[in-house]
């Protein structure tokens, strides 16, 4: 069912090197293609983005109904299942919950009765949410991106999804009002990411755009980098569960599955101390895939990604986790809030036996939307940070700054930069 690998010390099994080499995955022709597309909504706006939505979401519009309605958001709320409205709404406020303890805030401090320092936090003022759309309608993707950017006070919220004939999943529209989305637009791919980048007559500009999408999505981000800001350039889905011989071997399957059907690229990995482990995981995950609706996107992903890695002790699995650093880090362990701390690299942590990621995936609080292909090396998770700026601030007196004239002058002078030593010299000659 899945490829399983023993790895020590001596060379890395050429698997395992894919592996660790995921990160390489842009493509020079899809980025030519991208370019293409970037120049064309910027130079023709909305027709760019209606004649790009026909082209690859089979939705003929009019720049009129780029817009989601009123009617079609109450009508959304009206249709959709109590129970998931319920779900939605409970998951809501756990976001939100979680999400609240992560504000900071100003801060300055006196220097002496002559200076004082600080940092002022402001929110961005206009952010675009990407919300894929897909094999799948992924509304908690609007609920971990939007409510992290209204907690961190965002002013105007604009959201993108693609359309489909049937129109936009009842499920993404009610969680947009739950989150508190200001706008919706049926727009996706590099011409949704352009449109938010560049603005149009329909679709307003913003500040910064975040959320997964894929590989056209992701390289529009890159590409429009510096027009606006970006969370992250987000890649494939996937999950590393640590396991020793204390694993319930069902439960590690399911988790190795429930990552597997994201989308065929999706990365599923087991790395255990105990080859009865990882012969027990296959054996389940043959017979768990035989229920499951998206077999054949499982099957395709495991295939070029699936594997059990066989490690001597768990000294070697927690270093090749973080060598790894995953996107979702399962540990299933019988010391798991021990080894935990030895953990560098990841972008979530799942704890013991009843913490699948799936947890966090909808419910639990943290953003789902995390680090992927190795990034979690240098980069976290979404959060509030992400939606708010920190502004130095620096107030000296005139008595401060005559002070500390010479030694200010005196850098400056080092570095040749004379009109920088003239803007300190100037003042302490006038002291007003």
């Amino acid at each position: 069912m899945i490829e399983i690998i023993e790895y020590s010390n001596l060379e890395k099994p050429a698997r395992l090197e894919k592996i660790l080499r995921r990160a390489e995955w842009f493509d020079v022709q899809i980025e030519q293609s991208v370019r293409s597309i970037l120049a064309d909504v910027k130079k023709d706006g909305d027709q760019a983005v209606l004649k790009y939505t026909a082209k690859w979401d089979g939705v003929s519009l009019t720049a009129d109904e780029l817009q989601v309605s009123d009617t079609e958001l109450a009508t959304a709320s009206s249709i959709i299942a109590k129970e998931l409205l319920s779900a939605i709404r409970q998951a809501s406020e756990n976001i939100r919950n979680y999400h609240e303890h992560q504000k900071p805030a100003s801060w300055q401090y006196q220097l002496d009765e002559d200076a004082w320092l600080g940092e002022q936090v402001v929110p961005i003022e206009r952010v675009g949410i990407y919300v894929p759309g897909g094999k799948a309608g992924y509304f908690s993707t609007v609920l971990m991106t939007a409510i992290p950017a209204k907690v961190a006070g965002v002013e105007k919220l604009v959201m993108i999804t693609p359309p489909c004939e049937e129109g936009i999943s009842p499920a993404i529209l009610v969680a947009a009002q739950e989150a508190g989305v200001d706008e919706i637009f049926k727009v996706g791919g590099a011409q949704g990411i352009a449109a938010l980048a560049y603005g149009t007559d329909t679709i307003p500009k913003v500040d910064k755009i975040v959320g997964p999408g894929n590989i056209y999505v992701t390289t529009a981000k890159k590409l429009v980098f510096g027009t606006v800001g970006i969370d992250s350039l987000a890649g494939p889905s996937e999950v590393v569960v640590v396991a020793d011989n204390s694993a319930n071997p069902q439960q590690v399957a399911a988790e190795l599955l429930a990552q597997a059907e994201h989308d065929e690229m999706a990365m599923a990995i087991c790395i255990t101390t105990s080859p009865l482990l990882a012969e027990a995981v296959n054996k389940e995950m043959t017979t768990l895939i035989k229920k499951l609706n998206r077999r054949e996107i499982i099957e395709h992903s495991l295939q070029e990604w699936g594997t059990i890695i066989i490690v001597p002790d768990l000294e070697k699995a927690i270093w090749l986790a973080n060598e790894i650093a995953p996107e979702h880090l399962v540990l299933m362990l019988e010391d798991s809030s021990t080894l935990v701390k030895q953990i560098k690299n990841a972008g979530a942590i799942f704890l013991g036996s009843f913490s699948p990621v799936a947890v966090g995936d909808y419910f639990a609080g943290p953003s789902h939307v995390l680090p992927t292909a190795g990034t979690s090396r240098f980069s976290s998770r979404l959060g509030v940070d992400d939606f708010i700026k920190k502004i130095s601030l620096v107030e000296y007196s005139a008595e401060y700054l005559h002070r500390y004239e010479n030694q200010i002058t005196t850098l400056a002078r080092a570095e040749n930069l004379q009109a920088h030593a003239q803007s300190v010299k100037i003042r302490c000659s006038n002291k007003k």
